[in-house]
């Protein structure tokens, strides 16, 4: 009976919009990890860093808290929702209103198995 290990990390409140961040996430879901990793380290994205870090701590969460292979680790599901706007008043031309919107995002990752893989 194989048993079958979901393994989650996230990150919270990343300085990126989640518009920017699903960019990146979208180009590794449904790949390796390491396969993911490399792709994310050459990325010339800026959304990239914080995603390779979530998919790493994912990876760690994997070995030590189930004692998985991490070469066997496939992104299953990876998500990026819409974390706190940060609304900053700045003041335009003939006294308007311009106001600066600072977005964030949640990052969520799940990495599973090869259905393959020798466990």
């Amino acid at each position: 009976m194989a048993e079958e290990h979901d393994v989650r990390a996230s990150a919270r409140f990343v300085l990126a919009s989640a518009q920017k961040v699903r960019l990146v996430v979208d180009q590794v879901r449904g790949r390796p990890a390491k396969e993911a990793l490399d792709w994310l380290r050459f990325s010339r994205k800026a959304a990239a860093e914080p995603v390779r870090k979530v998919i790493h701590s994912a990876m760690a969460n994997a070995e030590k808290n189930f004692g998985l292979d991490p070469d066997d680790l496939v992104v299953a599901r990876i998500w990026a929702d819409e974390g706190p706007t940060r609304r900053w008043r700045r003041f335009g031309a003939r006294g308007r209103f311009k106001p600066i919107l600072r977005r964030s995002s949640h990052i969520t990752v799940i990495l599973r198995e090869r259905p393959g893989a020798a466990g």
